[in-house]
């Protein structure tokens, strides 16, 4: 005498597959739009190092950085944009910008950045 055991089939239906699909494409899109701004970013912030190197008057500095920016394709900001300060007794170079990333309709997603060369102190850190 033969038993046999019924299994039940485990899987993705057609549906269940669609809804993945339609959720990684969201994410997928979103990425494409926000990885090009996160790598501006960081183009600006290696750009304001190079640039407070480079000159030590605000309008050397604002020179430099517009330099970097037009070899980097940098064009969120220009060097006029910066904030430029001397901070016990070190130049210290700030920014920052905002960044509206249209996603449909009337959604955009709104993204915030910004940056400075100056250095925490550890008093500063622990306080």
């Amino acid at each position: 005498m033969r038993i046999t055991v019924k299994t039940r089939q485990q899987g993705l239906t057609l549906t269940g597959l669609i809804f993945v699909l339609a959720i990684v494409a969201v994410i997928a899109v979103l990425g494409m739009k926000v990885v090009p701004t996160a790598i501006e970013y960081s183009a600006i912030r290696k750009s304001i190092v190079s640039a407070k190197d480079a000159g030590t008057t605000v309008a050397e500095i604002r020179a430099a950085f517009d330099r970097q920016a037009n070899a980097g394709y940098i064009d969120a900001i220009a060097g006029k944009d910066l904030d430029i300060a001397k901070v016990d007794g070190e130049t210290v170079v700030g920014f920052a910008y905002q960044k509206k990333i249209p996603l449909f309709g009337p959604a955009s997603l709104l993204l915030e950045y910004s940056g400075t060369t100056a250095k925490i102190s550890a008093t500063k850190a622990i306080d």
